[in-house]
């Protein structure tokens, strides 16, 4: 049987927090120089830009390594450091580049990223398994609820999007999978009503945002993929009953 949530490795903020450079300053800069876009996708072994440029082009992690495929042709690059990078890539890491507010900076480009593979590939399985509940869920509520397109951004990390639950201009809420940040160490699933109403089950609502469920209470489920689609339309159901 597949793990789906595989046991997280001792130090793996440490590579979130790598890995989550590469993202922003390698992968994204490098979508945003073709396409004005910064959003990623989830792919086998990490994340990925979606094809773009002549060729196409596609960036994606895998584990360790940068997969750079461009003009029917690939190369592996060990992600040893942001400069290391840089060239194979394709992009400047001098030039100002703006992934919002809460983007890490590019700090030092010769600098050891330290990314462990073991670490890398749990997190990528994270984002992979959170991708596919997003997907569950927005079938399940229909085109009625105008969703947005699946994906990571690189400033907070998460793979998200955000549905309608109502009419109204308010109504609408944040579904998404965070890898762990200041908030909560693990990775968590959450669900984030844009307006104030926390209907229902007070202790649903959890979080200062709304409600979370975190990797540990996951992976103990006996099906995972089905408490997490469970928690997320507890929480749509509460707020648009019936």
């Amino acid at each position: 049987m597949v793990d789906l949530l595989p046991p997280l490795p001792a130090g793996h903020a440490a590579t979130r927090h790598a890995l989550q450079r590469v993202a922003t300053h390698v992968l994204a800069r490098r979508r945003h120089a073709l396409t004005g876009r910064i959003g990623l996708r989830a792919s086998p072994g990490g994340l990925a830009t979606p094809a773009a440029g002549d060729g196409p082009e596609v960036l994606r992690t895998d584990g360790d390594l940068l997969v750079v495929e461009r003009g029917g042709t690939a190369s592996l690059t060990p992600m040893t450091s942001l400069e290391a990078l840089a060239g194979v890539a394709g992009i400047d890491l001098s030039a100002p580049f703006d992934a919002g507010p809460d983007a890490p900076p590019v700090g030092d480009p010769a600098a050891s990223l330290g990314i462990d593979d073991r670490a890398a590939r749990a997190l990528a399985a994270w984002w992979g398994f959170a991708t596919t509940v997003l997907d569950e869920m927005v079938a399940w509520l229909g085109p009625g609820a105008s969703p947005s397109v699946v994906q990571v951004w690189p400033e907070h990390f998460d793979v998200a999007c955000d549905v309608a639950w109502g009419p109204g201009e308010g109504e609408r809420a944040g579904i998404g999978g965070s890898p762990g940040d200041g908030f909560h160490a693990e990775p968590y699933l959450y669900l984030g009503p844009w307006g104030p109403g926390r209907p229902g089950d007070a202790a649903y609502w959890n979080a200062p945002f709304g409600a979370v469920a975190g990797y540990a209470e996951l992976r103990a489920a006996d099906d995972p993929r089905a408490a997490a689609v469970a928690f997320l339309r507890r929480g749509l159901g509460a707020l648009a009953p019936g």
